[in-house]
């Protein structure tokens, strides 16, 4: 039956060409965006699931910001107390020198003396963002060790749907406190033999400890660039899985964005040709 009013076959390709124009549309937004789901009306589990993953990429670049700062901090300590080290080593060969009768010991204990301010100014000068980890206060409000964030750990069973609040993990490194273990200024004067060799053994115990700290500090340094690099490796490696669940596939985008094109010029050519149909009628009454 043909009908004036009701024109079945236009209804029928203006749905068609609706659902057309809403692939296209949807298509068209995955190109200029880039991602297959780039809201929740695109899907809001993987939608969720993408923010929680984004939360912790953004948590996990702020522990790399501290790890690095860390790092710095432990390293100038770290210099600081080698260089301490080879100061002492040079002091030791100086009271080994004066344990002979035959020794200028005046000059031997004026360069011990410079040695002393020397390993002082070393102490001073090791800080880093106002953080000296060789004196006893390392951060001028009584501290004795520097925190460094190193980590954002979920609970197992943590999901989107049901996040648990990450737990901060830190590395601490305690100071080496050269400044009290290193008393290098109160040390015994050398003037003869006797009292280069009371020293060698004061200096013998000044460089044990020098070289203890300068090992802890530097396996310190070993820890926290480690794991910088591992976080460093994990931020990639989620951020790869935030591209896997919500990047669009441009290939695929591509050739559906040229079929939808001539599909849609197809749906409107339909269009036409069911609006016309009425037309016909007409003859009917000739």
């Amino acid at each position: 039956m043909s009908s004036i009013l009701t024109n079945n076959s236009a209804m029928v390709a203006l749905q068609t060409l609706k659902g057309i124009n809403s692939n296209l549309a949807k298509t068209q937004d995955q190109i200029a965006t880039g991602k297959d789901v780039s809201s929740a009306k695109d899907g809001s589990a993987i939608w969720a699931i993408s923010k929680v993953m984004e939360s912790d990429v953004a948590g996990f670049n702020a522990v790399s910001d501290s790890l690095s700062i860390g790092e710095s901090t432990v390293a100038v300590a770290s210099a600081g107390a080698e260089q301490i080290v080879k100061v002492l080593e040079d002091m030791k060969e100086l009271a080994i020198s004066g344990n002979t009768e035959t020794a200028d010991f005046a000059k031997i204990e004026a360069e011990m003396a410079e040695k002393e301010a020397q390993i002082l100014s070393i102490i001073e000068a090791s800080q880093f963002n106002g953080v000296n980890l060789l004196k006893t206060d390392v951060d001028g409000n009584g501290g004795t060790q520097l925190t460094v964030v190193s980590s954002l750990d979920r609970a197992p069973g943590s999901t989107a749907a049901a996040p648990t609040a990450p737990t901060v993990a830190t590395i601490d490194v305690a100071t080496a406190d050269f400044e009290a273990d290193l008393d290098v200024a109160g040390r015994t004067g050398i003037t003869d033999a006797a009292t280069a060799a009371t020293a060698l053994g004061e200096l013998e115990g000044f460089l044990q400890t020098a070289i203890e700290g300068a090992a802890s500090l530097g396996a310190s340094s070993k820890r926290i660039s480690d794991q910088n690099e591992f976080v460093g490796k994990l931020t990639d490696a989620m951020k790869s899985g935030i591209g896997t669940l919500v990047d669009a596939d441009m290939e695929e985008a591509s050739a559906r964005l040229q079929a939808l094109q001539t599909q849609q010029q197809l749906g409107v050519q339909a269009l036409s040709i069911a609006n016309q149909a009425p037309q016909t009628i007409l003859s009917l009454f000739r």
